[in-house]
Formats: C-alpha cells, structure tokens, sequence
C-alpha cells in the first residue's frame, strides 16, 4: 500500500526515480517519505500553535510581560536556530547516521515548549517573561540541530525531482490540522480566555515534537562517510569562505537575505491588525485559520513547481509577497474606511501566508538539490548562520522604525522582496 501511494502522489507508473541517493536508500524511499511527511505534519503542527508572532505573543501579554521582551521572542527564535549552525556542522558531519540528531532536538523542544506551559501557569510578570525567553533560547538551539540535520537526511533518502512534492504534501496536511486547531481556538475564544486555556494549549503544541520524534527515529537511514577536515582549528574560518570561493552559493545567499520580507512582514500584519481593529482573542482564531488554509490550497502546487524550478518558486511567491505589502500600505495610509474592516487583515495574512509557503518550500528545496552528501552540510549551515545574523540585524532596525510607521516597514520590506525576485530568477535551475 505505501509503494502504491508513493507511486501514485508523484504519478510514478515506470521505473522508480532514484536520481542523487544510493541503490540502498533507493529500496526504502517509499517508507522514508512517509515517515518524514508524518514526523514533519507533527512539528508544524507544534509550531503553529506556539508560533512566537501569535500565540506565545498572546501568552505573554495576557501574564503581563514587559512589551521588550515581547518584542525580543521572534528575532531570538528566528536568528536562534540559524546562527549557531555554522559551528554546530562540526559535530554532525562527523556523525554518519543523523536521524538520531534530528530526534534528540525534537525531544528538547518538545521540554522547552513544555517548559513555557509551566512558566504561564505559575509566574507573570517580568520574572514570567525573563523565563519564557530562556526556554525560547533553548528551544531555537535545539531547533538548529535539527534544521541542520534534517537537511542532510533529506538528501539521503528521498531522491531529487521528490524533494518538493514531498514537503508540498508535508504543509498541506498539517495546514488541515492548523485549520482546525484555529477553528477550535475561534470556538473557544468567547467563553475559554483563561491562562489555562492558553498554557493547555502549549502543552498540547509540544507533545507534537515528542510525536515526531518517535516517528522520525524509524526512518531508515544508511550510513555515510563522515568529515574529519574540520579537526583543524580554522574550520569555521574556511567555511564562510564559501561565499568568496562559490559563486552560485553566494548568490542563493543573497537572494535568500532579501526573500526575508514574507517572513519579517508577518508580525506587522497583526499589528496593523490590533491598532485598527482591536486586541479581541478571536482574531488569533482567525490568523491561525487563514494560515492553515494557505497551506492546504498552495503548498502542493509550490512543491509541485519547484521540482521542476525551485528558483522561480522563490521568485513568484516573493513577488506576491511584496505585490501585498505594497498594496497593504497604500491601503492603510490613503483608504480610512477599508483600513477598519475586520476582514482586511485575515485575508492579507492568507494571502501572504500563500507567499510565505513558497518562499520556504522553493530555497529548502533548492538548497538540498545544489549540494550533495558533506558539502550540503556546509551550505546549509554557512548560509543559515548568515541568514541569522541578518535576522538580528533586520529585525532590530525593523524593531526602531515600526515605532514610527509599522506600515512603513512594510513597504521597505516589501521593496527589498522585489530585489529577491530579480536575484532568485538569475540564480541557474538544479533540478
């Protein structure tokens, strides 16, 4: 049956495709897949329903943690899992099996989000946002290793032209369970505004790491050759060396740094959406819905198109993304009378959640196919230790100017996407 299903998801009636793994992995393919659209629909999941620019934002406002550090969760989340990689592929290129990383970082989430569930039950104030800021900390470390790692089993078990399909399908399931766990929390938004409420919720998100882990932990994973070159002590050095010696991977570099608007605007969109509409909790009901259906109807179409080019993913869907924000902001600023509509803020997050999609599916997938077995480790970590530092930065000044105009971040995030597009489009196909 799953030989059957595999088949039919990426209409294969021939000859199995096994382009880019080895005749071994090739025999487990269909299981593998399987095993990674579960154990991924279970983390999204999680991640949804403590996602820091909703959820964990309503959380610590209703414990009445400091607005500054409120505003800190998101860029240690984002940069948190992204920095720290470039030393960490140290360690895991010398591992030849790598699922049990992917499963030890899982579990760790899994205590973190937990931890965050306890902290809102027994503390508030600024002691409760101190803490929930240390198991963010935690939480965005132990995500890493499994970026990192996650990346390389990937590679190795599921053959190219398979990649995209495979993490379409992946978002679009978990999309069927975001869009019901917001219908719940809308459900439940008019009687059910208690902190256990909120705090059961996040015990709930993190059981979906331990779930996960479980599953993962049955992929079946050949060995590889490890890495011993990065014993030397200018390991890390050689590897940002990377983006002078390699030209197509410093330019996926670049054009990834300027895709960051889909997911910098995010935040702005609820703000905008509480200064002119208001702080009533249905409204994370509805942004959690509007995400959930954004990936059930686009990411089987994105995972679709970037098996056959991921860069132009990359293009279109920045492209929307900045086409809204532009749209957004002209809104705002000359149409009063539209700015105040309810409906105006949950369709803009829909749309840019369709946006968002493709720009994560299209340079996953396009990161995996241009690299093979130890070099994908380096890329991935060299360019998500970048990306993370950028994050930081963007975030930080994103931070000061929305204190003048969260429209006006917007529409420079926005202008910076358009660029994106250009430098996507140029970047050559590797499928």
């Amino acid at each position: 049956m799953t030989e059957k299903l595999y088949r039919f998801l990426n209409n294969e009636t021939e000859e199995r495709v096994c382009k880019d793994i080895t005749e071994q992995a090739c025999e487990a393919v269909p299981k593998n897949y399987f095993l990674l659209i579960f154990s991924s629909v279970f983390t999204k999941l999680g991640d949804t329903l403590s996602n820091p620019k909703t959820v964990l934002t309503w959380l610590m406002s209703y414990v009445s943690a400091p607005v500054y550090l409120i505003s800190l969760i998101v860029p240690i989340r984002e940069s948190g899992s992204m920095v720290p990689q470039v030393f960490l592929s140290k360690y895991v290129k010398k591992q030849p099996v790598r699922k049990w990383i992917w499963v030890l970082g899982s579990f760790l989430q899994f205590l973190a989000i937990a931890s965050i569930g306890f902290i809102a039950l027994n503390f508030e104030g600024t002691t409760a946002g101190w803490l929930i800021i240390i198991a963010v900390i935690i939480f965005s470390l132990s995500r890493s290793i499994c970026s990192l790692s996650s990346k390389d089993v990937t590679g190795k078990t599921i053959p190219k032209t398979r990649r995209g399909k495979l993490k379409g399908y992946t978002v679009s399931v978990s999309g069927i369970l975001v869009l019901a766990a917001g219908l719940f929390i809308l459900y439940q938004s008019k009687s059910e505004q208690t902190i256990t409420f909120y705090s059961y919720l996040i015990f709930f998100a993190s059981a979906m790491w331990l779930i996960a882990a479980v599953i993962y932990s049955r992929i079946k994973e050949f060995p590889e050759d490890t890495d011993a070159s990065d014993d030397d002590k200018t390991s890390f050095i050689s590897k940002l060396k990377l983006l002078k010696k390699d030209a197509h991977f410093r330019d996926f570099v670049i054009a990834r740094s300027l895709l960051l608007c889909s997911a910098l605007t995010a935040p702005y969109y609820i703000l905008l959406a509480q200064k002119y509409i208001g702080k009533e909790v249905y409204l994370l009901g509805l942004f959690i819905i509007a995400k959930g259906i954004a990936s059930i109807v686009s990411s089987p179409t994105w995972g679709k198109l970037a098996d056959k080019s991921s860069k132009n993913v990359m293009a279109i869907a920045v492209l929307i993304a900045s086409g809204l924000g532009i749209t957004l902001f002209f809104i705002i600023t000359y149409l009063d009378t539209v700015r105040s509509l309810v409906w105006l803020y949950p369709v803009a997050f829909f749309i840019l959640g369709i946006a968002h999609g493709g720009v994560r599916l299209g340079r996953k997938t396009y990161i995996v196919d241009m690299a093979k077995g130890n070099q994908r480790t380096d890329y991935v970590s060299v360019s998500n230790t970048v990306i993370g530092i950028i994050l930081l930065f963007t975030g930080g000044l994103s931070a000061l100017v929305s204190l003048i105009s969260i429209e006006g971040v917007v529409l420079i995030l926005s202008l910076f996407g358009i660029l994106g597009a250009y430098k996507s489009y140029k970047l050559p196909d590797v499928e």
